[in-house]
Formats: structure tokens, C-alpha cells, sequence
């Protein structure tokens, strides 16, 4: 353990150990009157009260963004999510036009706010303080937007994604488990199939989650990165989803720039490709460890009997 005195506090290392307190990313934004507008990535964004609804962030006073919050009566927090790392080192180097060729929503007073976030706070101006080198804003939540999607996290100088803690689930020995009503039970292949994929859902769906891409739009990139090119029909049959949930998922890929439709169908971009990478990644760690305790010979035979049991349903 390293100890620092007050009187002798290294700027560096006061701000190495304030980086073990791992926040979420934001984007910070406002416009004036007369149009311009701003933006700036902080994660100094925390919650201050319930009644009002008030939160708070901090700016540098030496920042270039800072004279068009100063003027303006109302700000935006745009809560980043897991794939939205791009957006947040675009708002945090200097740059003429930092919106270019982003698709907005304009809120209370002007305020770009970004689709695809994990959450959206308009704000009134509240309260601004002095805090050091920095100028403490507290805005007044009028409206916001809770989109559900895991956040992108900042810990130690880096960007993280945001797991569930592992939580042993309490199992309850039941007497009876051995009765004649468990044993019809353990021998009927769909009750077997449906226990196993609930089962596997219920660590491997986070880990999807956690890139900030809904499930829907994670199976849409899966399915894409072996098919190079799908229309609606075999998307359909290939992602066993409605044809709203495909088009809901499309607009949402098409607009992070993940997939292309074109009249031959839809297909993955360069960027879609990466993060189709990403989420093949987890699904073959997912795998290893569900399957671990089986043998070569047994996962064969078991993916011989769905590849089956899929090819009878056809």
C-alpha cells in the first residue's frame, strides 16, 4: 500500500487512485441561443437529490466548451452505453465540428441528445459552484429517457463493460426429488431442453448485454457474420424473430452503423464485423465453460442430436 501525506499529494498518483472508483461515460451537451453547440465526455456525472430531481457534473474552468454552459439555461447528460466508446473519445478530444454526421435529438433548450444511449437527462440550470479547477453544475431533471442498455464503464485510465456479480443461487434439497412425478420429468426431452437453455441463458444473456446491444440485435450480428447476406424471409427463419423485432433491430444496427441493407438484403459493415467478433468471442467462452465437464465425444454427440432435432423441424 502507498501512502500520501497531504502535504506532499502527487497530482498523478491522487489521480491513479482516484480511478479505482470506476464511474459510467457521458457526454455533456448544451447550445446557445444563437445555435451553437457543445459537447464535452465527463464522468463526473452523479445523482444529488429525489425531491427535486437533481443531478450533478463537473467541468474544467480552463475548458473551451464551458463559455456556451455558462450561457445556457438548459444542458443534457447522454449516459453512454457499452458500444458508444467511439462517441465518447470524439467528445473528449478538441475538434472544429464534434457532431458531424451524428444523427440528434434536439432537447429542452436546444441540447443535442444521442440516440442509443443507455439513458437521457434533460436539465434545467440549477445551481453552479465553485469547486477548484472545476465548475460544479446541478441541473434540474425535466425529462428523461431510460433505454436500457448496459452502460460503458471507465476504471483505472480504461473502458469497461458492466457484468452482473455472480450470485450463488440457494438450491433447496427436496425429499421427494427422487419421486415417480421428477423422474417422468428427467426422461421428457423437452422439459430437459428447456431447463438446459434457461440454464445457459441465465450467465451467457449478460455477457451479450453488457456490449450494450439489446438480445435481439446480438443474434440479428451473430446470425449476419455467418450468413453473408440475408433478405427478411431468412432472417426470419434464421434468428426465430418476428418481423418487427428484425426491422426494430435493423433500424437501431443500421444507425450504429453495424449492418447494410441493400436490395440484395442485409448484410454487415466493417464496423459490424468487429463487433460481431466481440460477440462471438463471449458465445465461444460461454460455451467452453458450460460445456467443460463433457468430453470431445460427448459434445459431439450432443451437437449431432440438436443439429437433429433442428433438421426435423424443417
Amino acid at each position: 500500500m502507498t501512502h500520501h501525506s497531504d502535504a506532499a499529494l502527487d497530482p498523478r498518483a491522487f489521480r491513479r487512485a482516484l480511478g479505482n472508483f470506476a464511474t459510467g461515460v457521458t457526454v455533456v451537451t448544451a447550445a446557445t441561443q444563437q445555435g451553437t453547440r457543445v459537447g464535452v465526455t465527463a464522468n463526473s456525472f452523479n445523482s444529488v437529490s429525489l425531491d427535486p430531481p437533481l443531478v450533478l457534473w463537473s467541468i474544467d474552468k480552463r475548458s473551451g466548451s464551458y463559455p456556451v454552459f455558462e450561457q445556457a439555461d438548459h444542458f443534457a447528460i447522454n449516459i453512454l452505453a457499452a458500444d458508444q466508446v467511439e462517441l465518447s473519445n470524439r467528445f473528449a478530444r478538441p475538434s472544429e465540428n464534434k457532431f458531424a454526421g451524428i444523427e440528434i435529438d434536439i432537447g429542452v433548450g436546444g441540447a443535442p441528445m444521442f440516440a442509443d444511449c443507455a439513458a437521457r437527462f434533460q436539465c434545467e440550470k440549477y445551481q453552479q459552484i465553485d469547486g477548484g479547477d472545476h465548475w460544479i453544475l446541478i441541473g434540474k431533471v425535466v425529462a428523461f429517457d431510460d433505454l436500457g442498455r448496459a452502460p460503458l464503464v471507465y476504471h483505472q485510465g480504461a473502458y469497461s463493460m458492466v457484468l452482473p456479480y455472480p450470485q450463488l443461487s440457494e438450491r433447496v434439497t427436496d425429499s421427494s426429488a427422487g419421486s415417480a412425478r421428477q423422474e417422468r420429468l428427467n426422461q421428457n426431452v423437452y422439459y430437459l431442453l428447456t431447463q438446459a437453455l434457461r440454464s445457459y441463458q441465465a450467465s451467457y444473456q449478460p455477457k451479450q448485454l453488457s456490449t450494450g446491444l439489446r438480445i435481439s440485435e446480438a443474434r440479428m450480428l451473430l446470425v449476419l457474420d455467418s450468413n453473408a447476406r440475408l433478405d427478411m424471409p431468412g432472417l426470419m427463419a434464421e434468428v426465430a424473430m418476428s418481423s418487427r423485432e428484425i426491422e426494430e433491430a435493423q433500424e437501431t444496427l443500421c444507425r450504429k452503423g453495424f449492418v447494410s441493407c441493400t436490395d440484395g438484403g442485409y448484410h454487415l459493415t466493417t464496423a459490424g464485423e468487429r463487433q460481431a467478433d466481440v460477440l462471438r468471442d463471449i458465445a465461444a467462452k460461454q460455451q467452453e465453460q458450460m460445456l467443460a465437464a463433457f468430453s470431445e465425444d460427448e459434445v459431439a454427440i450432443l451437437k449431432k442430436l440438436l443439429r437433429g432435432i433442428v433438421a426435423s423441424a424443417d
